[in-house]
């Protein structure tokens, strides 16, 4: 009973005092769990702070930090999208309390039992004629100078102990100007209040909060901006959403599997939760992603690859980075989250294919221009085949090679060594076009068009231009047929004609 009642204690304050460092909409952030129920988010000296109820006993305090941007437009923008689409990064936040609640409790258990067991064994081992000498000792050595010092040092060590179980320099990482931000002052007072009558708030933002200094009409106007883009971004894709079961999509039958197939997202979470609706209708039941899913390959943008990844639960996953993705971040974070993430090895693919994809030896920026680095797109399409023609030698041909430009695949279709190569890169739909490799063996090569709408690298809120996702049907472990769907900038979504991979047709 001791050791639970000290583990209970010193787990809740251990829980309590701990903090992490993590990227949340787009900013270096850290985040403490607190028993307010409340989730409360701390944006700086600029912005009003933001409160709102989290429907339980746990809630958390969240420190925004550095982020990246053009403009202040832009970040309220990305605000407000990823207000309405929150899923990815609530998950974010829900999977770091959930792991200091872990850890504390595993850290507090353990002190506990120690100290416990420790106490125990002093006082036992003595046996009862020694404790009674031992406290007589402590007594006539507590009125000595001797005796006073062995107390101080006792209280040094209990102290450095405590200081090593806690370990406060350990915890989040994050910058000291961050940690040591004064909060910002006044009253909370509801979004509505804050907005005024003439600018209407959605009933899900009602028991929103805001805090602040003081509000110029220049942030007034940002946030008012925000709430309008939140509220169109929601509705805009919930009636998307809404649209999809009556698709005609085509239903796959018990011997075939369908993945979905994404490409460009360009950080527009928004589309997410389209492509998971697409694909439950179709009865995927996984997802190949062809890459440039952000614009920059960003720390910043790992929002856009949580929502991806929580949009896609449950579901086999295989991806590749684009030329937008350049870097470490965007492939390791995806390979974290579940991701098979293709580097050049055929491996297992869906409904028992062969799957093998490269990422683009390309980089980009914002911009429009694509600088080759090391090795340009001719060369990695000749390494391509010869990888893809070996496997085929070796009795493992190529169902599905997934690049994120279908040029990669070019010299790999003409040998003949794939039966399908499919990728993105040009935001606009191509295929499926049939090719007739030099050895005879018939493939295809299909380009999904956008499916982030993206008309530059980066897109969040509506598209703005017609976005795409494509289904895959598999059966004896290859491509049979495709079938895209297309969202018009206007709302309106097709389900053009399934088209079968079949070089009889």
């Amino acid at each position: 009973m001791l050791w639970l009642v000290l583990a209970v204690a010193l787990s809740a304050w251990l829980f309590l005092s701990s903090e992490r460092q993590v990227v949340l909409a787009g900013h270096d952030s850290v985040l403490r769990p607190t028993l307010s129920g409340k989730a409360i988010i701390h944006t700086g000296p600029v912005l009003p702070d933001v409160r709102l109820d989290v429907g339980g006993p746990v809630g958390v305090d969240v420190t925004l930090g550095k982020t990246e941007l053009r403009s202040m437009d832009e970040l309220f923008e990305r605000y407000a999208v990823l207000g309405s689409a929150p899923d990815g990064q609530r998950a974010v936040v829900v999977e770091q309390v959930e792991s200091m609640l872990v850890a504390a409790v595993l850290r507090g258990a353990a002190v506990s039992l120690a100290i416990v067991t420790g106490a125990a064994l002093l006082w036992w081992l003595p046996g009862s004629q020694r404790r009674a000498d031992l406290r007589r000792r402590v007594k006539e050595s507590a009125r000595t100078r001797h005796g006073l010092a062995t107390v101080g040092i006792g209280v040094v060590t209990v102290a450095v102990l405590t200081v090593a179980v806690w370990q406060p320099w350990g915890e989040a990482g994050a910058p000291a100007a961050d940690k040591e931000a004064e909060p910002v002052a006044g009253d909370w007072t509801p979004l509505a209040d804050f907005l005024g009558a003439a600018i209407p708030v959605p009933d899900e933002l009602a028991d929103v909060e805001v805090r602040g200094d003081a509000y110029a009409n220049q942030t007034r106007r940002l946030v008012a901006s925000a709430v309008d883009t939140y509220n169109s971004s929601r509705t805009f894709y919930e009636e998307v959403v809404a649209k999809v079961p009556d698709l005609a999509l085509r239903e796959p039958g018990e011997d075939e599997t369908v993945s979905v197939l994404v490409s460009d997202r360009h950080d527009n979470v928004g589309m997410d939760s389209v492509v998971r609706a697409i694909a439950d209708e179709g009865g995927a039941t996984g997802v190949l992603d062809a890459g440039d899913d952000t614009s920059t390959g960003s720390d910043w943008e790992t929002f856009s690859l949580d929502s991806l990844t929580d949009a896609s639960d449950g579901l086999d996953k295989w991806a590749v980075t684009g030329n937008h993705d350049h870097g470490p971040t965007v492939g390791d974070y995806l390979a974290k989250q579940g991701w098979t993430m293709l580097d050049g090895e055929v491996v297992d693919g869906p409904g028992g294919s062969t799957l093998l994809g490269v990422p683009d030896p390309r980089t980009s920026g914002l911009g429009n221009w694509i600088d080759e680095k090391g090795v340009t797109l001719e060369e990695a399409g000749e390494k391509l085949a010869d990888i893809a023609c070996a496997s085929k030698d070796d009795g493992k041909p190529v169902a599905t090679l997934l690049v994120h430009d279908p040029s990669l695949g070019r010299e790999t279709l003409r040998r003949g060594c794939a039966t399908l190569v499919v990728g993105g890169h040009r935001h606009v739909h191509q295929g499926p076009s049939e090719v007739i490799g030099e050895n005879g063996d018939i493939g295809w090569t299909y380009t999904n068009g956008t499916t982030g709408g993206a008309a530059y690298a980066f897109a969040m809120g509506k598209i703005r231009r017609t976005a795409e996702v494509t289904l895959i049907t598999y059966a004896d472990g290859l491509p049979v047929g495709v079938q895209s769907v297309e969202l018009e900038t206007n709302g309106a979504l097709t389900a053009h004609e399934y088209v079968p991979l079949d070089p009889a047709r």
